[in-house]
């Protein structure tokens, strides 16, 4: 059963639908499912679709005429094999669709691209002169998200401002990736998220009829199964240096979430090559820089600022639990890993990813148009605030600290402040004055709203609180997951 992926179907069928041309560029990391998404895309269109292998020119050219040929085509009358790329790819203009479009997806481009470097201005040409006026529909996919971003659609490349869509596929969200586990229960549905994130290749191998517990031991703390051996073949694929990269990842996965922090946890002493493996990391969509909400364009290209935070959920889990274990999971010992590493913690592993569940529950809610105003920026906030520390008399002083939320209008003067709970005990009345105190010179002249998310239900005194006071809302784990908006 296909599930989720309504956005991108619905994106290629209004482009199929336009009478010009099209040309769309359609891209994404592994495993994000991409193929199976152009395949439902195809279901009930003549089409080809032709996947790229790694391998030489002439052998692609071979396998890709083959697969032109096996259509009702004039040459196939006089020809085994297309002599050069443009009559191969001209060929499309021949395919037997009558008034529908003439369909064709090439999966994992970048391969035809590493064979023959001339490919990109061939299809170029071609377009120009006949392709971008006819009634056809060519769709350009690949993994190598640098090799698309650089090679295909950046400028002075043969193909830029030719594509008339372009799309960048991500992983599913949360209420999608849950489509796979109906039965699990909502803490379940969280944890299982914060375990295996919305990548479609590992949500398919965890099986819905089975717990939660037994699916981590089955599906990957097993030595053989799929994903116990994933990360290290996906790392093999795209990177050279695999060790040192192993030693990056596992640095931010364990909570090192600064340059210089991430340096000296993986024994690089020299923050500009580490800074150089990140972004590499970042290309790759492994790794990510998140910044505070206040911050500018200007800082955000200083490298030093930012946090760094692993965008897959999957590799969170595996270099927190399963790299630190590895020895252990390699001897077969899968219930003592389980029960005295994973079991204990995972809850509390789970807390950072409640709070982008939270952050796509607001997002929805905004939709539904069912907030109390309409904001243009939406992220995390970290800064200094001054508190008042009770071990020290109540004497003021500034600490960092930080808000999961924090949702701003276009005019800067209305706020939506919102803070996560996942553990299990109530949101407590002192918890929301911290929260309330946070950003108070923000609140002179602008209003101020307030999202309080618990798994475990809220204070008295909040409850109380919330009885009269129409700037403060409260969304229970039920509210969060079970959205239908």
């Amino acid at each position: 059963m296909f599930i989720g992926r309504e956005a991108e179907l619905q994106f290629l069928e209004n482009k199929y639908n336009e009478k010009a041309g099209q040309l769309i560029v359609f891209y994404g990391r592994r495993r994000i499912g991409k193929t199976e998404t152009l395949r439902q895309f195809c279901k009930g269109k003549p089409h080809v679709f032709f996947s790229c292998q790694e391998c030489a020119d002439k052998m692609q050219l071979k396998n890709f005429s083959e697969k032109i040929l096996r259509e009702e085509i004039p040459a196939r009358q006089y020809i085994e094999q297309f002599a050069d790329w443009d009559k191969a790819f001209s060929a499309v203009m021949d395919l037997p669709y009558g008034d529908k479009k003439k369909l064709l997806i090439i999966d994992e481009f970048p391969y035809m691209c590493k064979g023959n470097s001339a490919i990109p201005s061939i299809l170029q040409n071609l377009w120009d002169e006949r392709l971008r006026e006819a009634n056809v529909m060519i769709i350009l996919c690949g993994s190598a998200m640098s090799f698309i971003e650089k090679e295909v659609l950046a400028e002075k490349n043969p193909l830029y401002g030719r594509a008339t869509g372009i799309y960048k596929m991500k992983e599913m969200d949360f209420y999608d990736a849950i489509k796979f586990f109906p039965d699990y229960s909502d803490e379940d549905k969280v944890l299982l998220y914060s375990v295996l994130g919305g990548i479609p290749h590992y949500l398919c191998q965890f099986d819905a009829d089975i717990s939660l517990a037994e699916n981590i031991k089955k599906n990957i703390l097993t030595k053989g199964c799929v994903l116990y051996s994933e990360v290290e073949f996906l790392l093999r694929q795209e990177l050279r240096e695999t060790t040192l990269y192993n030693s990056l990842i596992e640095a931010v996965a364990l909570g090192n979430t600064r340059l210089n922090d991430i340096s000296q946890k993986s024994l690089m002493d020299d923050t500009s090559k580490t800074s150089v493996y990140l972004r590499n990391l970042m290309e790759l969509g492994i790794i990510e820089r998140e910044f505070s909400i206040d911050i500018g364009i200007k800082e955000r290209a200083n490298f030093n600022r930012g946090m760094y935070k692993l965008t897959d959920n999957f590799f969170r889990f595996w270099y927190a639990f399963a790299f630190t274990n590895y020895s252990d999971l390699e001897s077969g010992d899968i219930e003592g890993v389980y029960k005295y590493s994973v079991e204990p913690l995972l809850h509390e592993f789970a807390a950072p990813v409640f709070e982008d569940v939270c952050r796509q529950y607001v997002q929805r809610l905004q939709k539904a148009n069912m907030l109390p105003f309409r904001y243009s920026n939406i992220g995390r906030w970290h800064g200094k605030t001054t508190i008042r520390d009770a071990k020290q008399d109540n004497k003021e002083r500034v600490a960092e600290t930080e808000l999961d939320i924090v949702a701003v209008s276009k005019d800067k003067k209305k706020y939506l402040i919102g803070e996560c709970k996942f553990k299990g005990r109530p949101f407590s009345y002192s918890e929301y004055l911290d929260t309330i105190a946070k950003l108070t010179p923000q609140k002179e002249d602008n209003l101020f709203f307030y999202a309080l998310f618990s798994e475990s239900g809220f204070d008295d005194k909040i409850y109380e609180i919330n009885d009269h006071d129409e700037t403060l809302f409260l969304y229970s784990l039920s509210d969060v997951v079970n959205v239908n908006l």
